[in-house]
């Protein structure tokens, strides 16, 4: 069996956004008070403006750390653990409340498609408290495999 090679293929921001479209699983990093770094697994999808967007509560410490320093990055992976993966940087915001419904409502839509009924789905929202971060990519890496160096196979 030939050894898997590495690679790393960079993109421009419309493939960087072809790349992210179908990928759900994330780990979203934010920094804490004292500037370490708290990585919180998440769904997330892009709205139609080319943001990652992921669902959340305000307590929740990707919310507060978010909230309090907007310099976040976020890894994309596949499904299967050794597909491929990009890192995302950028500046988050936080949108809770009201203001966070309509934004919830896109969010749903561009992970799982249309909801039987959008009424209950946005009551829902509301009664949950839910918020949502929204990061703009700034910078992304290459997208990348893991494997051998190809001067190691």
């Amino acid at each position: 069996m030939a050894p898997k090679i590495a690679t790393n293929t960079k993109v421009d921001r419309d493939g960087l956004l072809e790349f992210l479209r179908p990928r759900h699983r994330a780990l979203l990093l934010t920094r804490k008070a004292d500037g370490s770094p708290q990585a919180s697994p998440v769904t997330c999808g892009v709205d139609e403006e080319g943001r990652v967007v992921v669902s959340t509560y305000p307590e929740r410490a990707k919310a507060r750390n978010a909230g309090r320093d907007a310099r976040v990055s976020v890894v994309v992976l596949s499904e299967d653990f050794d597909g491929p993966w990009v890192q995302v940087d950028g500046s988050a915001e936080v949108i809770d409340g009201e203001d966070a419904v309509e934004p919830l409502v896109e969010y749903f839509r561009v992970i799982a498609g249309e909801h039987p009924d959008w009424d209950e789905y946005r009551e829902a929202m509301r009664r949950q408290g839910k918020a949502l971060i929204r990061v703009t990519p700034e910078r992304w890496g290459p997208i990348a495999t893991g494997g051998f160096p190809a001067d190691k196979a």
